[in-house]
């Protein structure tokens, strides 16, 4: 095998080194503030609030439970927002017509309880549209959020959203009431190292409004006060 001169050596080495400096700067100069591949940035996890927080009641059941837990947030003087599937609020328009009476932000969390992320535009549209529709007649109240079922959502879903002048919200902490029906979990999951800002999901449940008074004696001993997601949001 030849020997390469030296240089020959030289000019290969100055070769990859100009490949390599021009790899390394154009990463450099990429924005820093890019967003991590998969999040919209238009899908609120949180609030900017410094002294708030945000109780987000997911409504597909639970009526009863709906009303003490109201109460609860008059006796502390709270703020909640409720986002309400259309076919319960279609089966319990007095409930709906209380949230919005006692001072309670209403948004939207479809009609159907449908998986959104797997929804085109126009079924996207449909679904939230009725919900919205629905809600702001028997409310009286403009709605502005929406919350996608479990969460799923798509690009589709998102500018169905905007395109009826909604912000789509989930939530920083989830208590995951639903499933684990346990009033200390609700409680330690609402409540630990909580901070300014956050949007804390949650089902009307029993534990949970067992748990309920706690957390707000919580939050209000800890500098915070419980306000509406829309207030959160800023």
């Amino acid at each position: 095998m030849k020997k390469l001169s030296s240089r020959a050596v030289a000019a290969l080495t100055n070769g990859i080194l100009a490949v390599v400096l021009i790899v390394v700067g154009a990463f450099c100069f990429l924005p820093a503030s890019s967003p991590a591949a998969g999040v919209d940035e238009r899908v609120f996890r949180r609030g900017t609030a410094q002294d708030g927080v945000s109780l987000m009641f997911n409504v597909y059941w639970g009526t009863e439970t709906v009303y003490e837990i109201l109460d609860v947030l008059d006796e502390y003087g709270a703020k909640a927002t409720f986002f309400l599937g259309g076919c319960w609020a279609d089966d319990n328009t007095d409930c709906v017509k209380e949230i919005a009476k006692r001072g309670q932000e209403v948004g939207s969390h479809g009609y159907f309880h449908r998986e959104h992320d797997k929804l085109s535009y126009e079924e996207n549209e449909g679904e939230i549209r009725a919900s919205v529709d629905y809600l702001a007649r028997v409310s009286g109240a403009e709605i502005k959020l929406f919350a996608p079922p479990s969460g799923a959502y798509n690009d589709e879903t998102v500018n169905a959203a905007e395109s009826l002048g909604l912000k789509t919200v989930l939530w920083s902490r989830d208590t995951v009431d639903w499933r684990d029906k346990d009033e200390e979990l609700c409680f330690s999951r609402a409540t630990k190292d909580v901070a300014g800002g956050e949007l804390i999901l949650m089902h009307p449940m029993e534990h949970t409004l067992k748990a309920l008074p706690r957390i707000l004696t919580y939050y209000r001993e800890h500098g915070l006060r419980a306000i509406t997601v829309e207030e959160n949001l800023g």
